[in-house]
């Protein structure tokens, strides 16, 4: 989900860049692209900034776990066949 705080910013610029003339329009405008917006964006199924770091983070975690767990089978192996 995108943070709300950007959707309205998102949704402000694009009302702004609307011409002078129908300005008076506006506040409807920035609600109905707001609206919109967030519609397009759930269904792209998006996470957020946080969301991904935390992810992230998890996955270097594991990635460092198989990592040595990898490195504990291999000196086994090794001294399976070292035994006699």
């Amino acid at each position: 989900m995108i943070e709300p705080k950007m959707l309205d910013d998102l949704a402000r610029k694009l009302a702004d860049s609307v011409p002078a003339g129908v300005r008076e329009l506006q506040k409807d405008l920035e609600k109905n692209l707001h609206a919109t917006l967030q519609s397009a964006f759930s269904k792209l199924d998006l996470v957020t900034r946080e969301e991904f770091e935390v992810q992230s983070t998890l996955l270097a975690r594991t990635r460092a776990k198989l990592d040595a767990l990898e490195i504990q089978i291999a000196a086994l192996e090794q001294e399976q066949q070292n035994k006699p």
